[in-house]
């Protein structure tokens, strides 16, 4: 099998130690690279329920066949752990251009496991692991530190390219359950906490560089196909959106929708929409279209603040799901301080989607008096404070620094807390969109909205938004699609223009395997399973795919529409059915399963 490296390396951060390592030809291609391989080195190396911030939990670094090719979108990587915000899998990723520093080692995955003695940065080529002292950086926000390892480490070796670094911030050093890996100041590894596994290990960043590239099947089919999906592209409606309005378009489209969460869940729609939409953005700030490599679609926003206190602020951003998060959950009124929040959770590294419910969350409990904190909604100043107080266990911020769960439990608000297996809701609300119910309450990770990207089909009316007949079956169909771009590791933004045909061609191109739709969702479907393997070993049950009571009791005002416990016991009934799971949600044995192992 072409497009692999063939290499692993392992990483033992108590013994300063690293060796490079090589698996079996059938591991590849059970599971190609990304998700796949990261999920089969965690159910073999780590322990049974093991503590997320114990240097015996793993963290894996990996990217995949198409990573360091000339396709579109494969400039990203996966960061893959148990997660100290859930307790369960975790997995994220992100693009930018250190993904292909990251790939120029030369392996196909890196693990890392252990606990540093003192504050540490890894530097790894192709020879391996380097330890460095970075006692003198440990407290330094994340712009500084990225800037601080290229300075130290960005010399090119022989032969070698300037590299790319992966880091934390305080917020990770100080173990916030939910701390980021960033890269390129503003890309994110942004939920479910690896960031703090990171922090945990004592693991300041780690530089990538190196001189390898995956040998490919067939070069010229791929310089072909990367042509022609540039053609294509050129006119493809939803890249002209991404690379004119970015996320930040979905403000407008999900308050039409009456799913856009306000008020900390209790609205579908915001009252100040105009001051943080796409349109208040352009207007507001200088914007410029800004991209990953390898893509053509530069979705990324480049903003910086025209006027104001925040005058010349400059982030990557917002994206529609921070706009969400403090525009509309923390009802905060302007895009200019959406740009401030944003900024400030980049540099402490934390992700923005849990940052925002969980300071909506500290709303609700001063407004019902349960805490004695000076917050309310549309606050900017106080929810900025909050936010360091977080990143620095001060305050009312230590409690919200483990998670939604335990504030909930700590402020008595377990019925009013909106999270699925300790992982808040992205921007879509499942009264409105009944697909990402499914799928909030099936992600492996918790309340994800990423792993099939559902909303999609639904507000595009590939299917309609309240019918529940056959949804299952096509959400698994989604799923299985978008999992083998977690395995190449691919950009999900490039979900129109990759569908099973094209993936088909890329996987001849790049890795020489010839696979049919059929066995391309086998391999999906052997993926999907082990990562439920993964939680169920880590003493997830069915109910953990449960929703919360007041997604399902709770109507919104704007349309009186709920999620019915009906609804969504069918929509997983109908789920696991279509994955061959039992009742229960538990996949067959292995003996009987197309298992990685």
């Amino acid at each position: 099998m072409k497009g692999i490296h063939n290499r692993i390396l392992k990483v033992d951060l108590t013994r300063k130690t690293s060796e490079i390592e090589v698996l079996p030809p059938h591991v590849y291609r059970a599971c190609l690279g990304g998700k796949g391989l990261a999920t089969y080195l965690l159910l073999n190396l780590n322990p049974p329920s093991v503590d997320p911030l114990s240097p015996e939990n793993n963290i894996v670094f990996a990217t995949g066949p198409v990573t360091g090719s000339r396709l579109w979108g494969s400039c990203r990587y996966g960061v893959y752990t148990k997660s100290p915000q859930t307790a369960f899998y975790s997995e994220s990723y992100a693009g930018g251009k250190a993904p292909e520093a990251m790939d120029s080692a030369g392996f196909d995955a890196i693990v890392i496991g252990g606990r540093c003695d003192r504050p540490s940065v890894l530097v790894i080529d192709p020879n391996g692991a380097n330890f460095h002292d970075a006692a003198d950086i440990w407290g330094r926000e994340t712009y500084e530190t990225e800037d601080i390892l290229f300075e130290r480490f960005g010399h090119s070796a022989k032969g070698y390219s300037r590299g790319g670094a992966v880091v934390i911030g305080p917020a990770s050093e100080n173990l916030v359950s939910f701390g980021v890996i960033e890269n390129d100041y503003w890309r994110s590894a942004g939920r479910t906490g690896a960031g703090t596994v990171m922090g945990a290990k004592k693991l300041k960043g780690i530089f990538f560089q190196g001189n390898r590239r995956r040998p490919v099947a067939d070069l010229g089919m791929v310089h072909d196909f990367a042509l022609e999906i540039s053609k294509t592209g050129k006119d493809n409606p939803g890249a002209k959106a991404y690379k004119s309005m970015g996320t930040p378009m979905l403000v407008d489209i999900m308050n039409e929708a009456g799913g856009f969460p306000t008020r900390y869940w209790q609205k579908g729609q915001s009252g100040h929409r105009e001051r943080i939409n796409a349109s208040a953005l352009a207007e507001r700030c200088d914007v410029t279209p800004h991209a990953c490599l390898k893509c053509f679609m530069a979705c990324g926003r480049l903003s910086v603040v025209k006027e104001g206190r925040f005058k010349g602020l400059k982030i990557e951003g917002p994206e529609y799901e921070t706009i969400y998060s403090f525009g509309g959950l923390c009802e905060i009124g302007s895009i200019e301080e959406i740009v401030y929040l944003n900024d400030i959770c980049d540099r402490l590294g934390m992700d923005t989607i849990t940052a925002g419910n969980l300071c909506g969350l500290a709303i609700e409990a001063a407004r019902q008096g349960r805490i004695k904190l000076r917050i309310d909604y549309g606050d900017v100043d106080a929810v900025a404070e909050l936010l360091h107080d977080i990143a620095y266990g001060r305050s009312y911020g230590i409690v919200l620094a483990k998670g939604i769960k335990h504030a909930a439990r700590e402020w008595e608000m377990e019925d009013q807390a909106i999270h699925v297996k300790g992982l808040e809701p992205a921007g879509y609300d499942p009264r409105i969109l009944k697909g990402m119910g499914l799928a909030y309450g099936t992600s492996d990770r918790g309340a994800c909205h990423l792993r099939a990207t559902f909303y999609k089909p639904e507000l595009s009316n590939m299917i309609p938004r309240d019918q529940i007949e056959g949804k299952a079956a096509m959400f698994a169909a989604w799923e299985d699609r978008l999992t083998i771009f977690d395995t190449l590791v691919l950009c999900r933004f490039y979900r129109d223009m990759y569908q099973w045909e094209e993936i088909t061609t890329m996987l001849k191109a790049t890795t020489g395997l010839e696979l049919d739709i059929e066995q391309m969702r086998g391999i999906a479907s052997a993926v999907t399973d082990n990562t439920r393997r993964f939680n169920i070993r880590e003493g997830l049950t069915a109910r953990d795919d449960s929703l919360p009571k007041r997604f399902l009791t709770e109507a919104l005002p704007e349309t009186n529409r709920v999620i019915t416990e009906e609804e969504m016991s069918r929509l997983l009934s109908d789920y696991y059915e279509a994955r061959g799971w039992d009742e229960k949600g538990i996949p067959p044995s292995t003996a009987q399963s197309s298992s990685l192992s």
